[in-house]
């Protein structure tokens, strides 16, 4: 299964800066980013090449960060793709707990990432509404 890296840092300038460099000079690849603010700190979700050597480069400069698991699934890049998938969760009665999304081909292919409560099912309502499930290998490289 795919994974992201939840990484959490204070809310300050300079920190996303230090994350950013650290998986550079690594050279891991960011393919999508989302940032969150907690007051005093922020959670960044950050989806890379290669999930295991972001951690160690960052865990090499302080940084507390952990591998999470998602689901990333090829949806319509127009108007009501992603309601389309979120409709089929719905169904299968799968909690979206967060989501973003990224266009590989615009007017045609996007991918969104989930976390959900059970991967299992989702991965279950997806491919069964249709849906391509991206194996992580495949993720990883877009």
């Amino acid at each position: 299964m795919a994974e992201q890296v939840n990484v959490f840092v204070e809310n300050r300038p300079g920190r996303l800066a230090a994350v950013t460099r650290a998986l550079a000079d690594r050279g891991v690849n960011i393919r999508a980013v989302v940032v969150q603010d907690h007051g005093d700190y922020g959670l960044l979700k950050i989806l890379v090449t290669d999930p295991e050597a972001a951690c160690e480069a960052l865990a090499a400069h302080g940084f507390a960060a952990k591998r999470k698991p998602i689901l990333a699934v090829y949806v319509d890049d127009r108007p009501g793709g992603f309601a389309r998938l979120a409709e089929v969760f719905g169904t299968g009665a799968v909690n979206l707990l967060n989501a973003y999304g990224f266009v590989v081909n615009s007017g045609r292919t996007a991918v969104c990432c989930v976390e959900v409560s059970d991967p299992d099912a989702a991965r279950q309502a997806a491919e069964g509404g249709g849906f391509r499930v991206l194996p992580d290998g495949e993720l990883y490289s877009l």
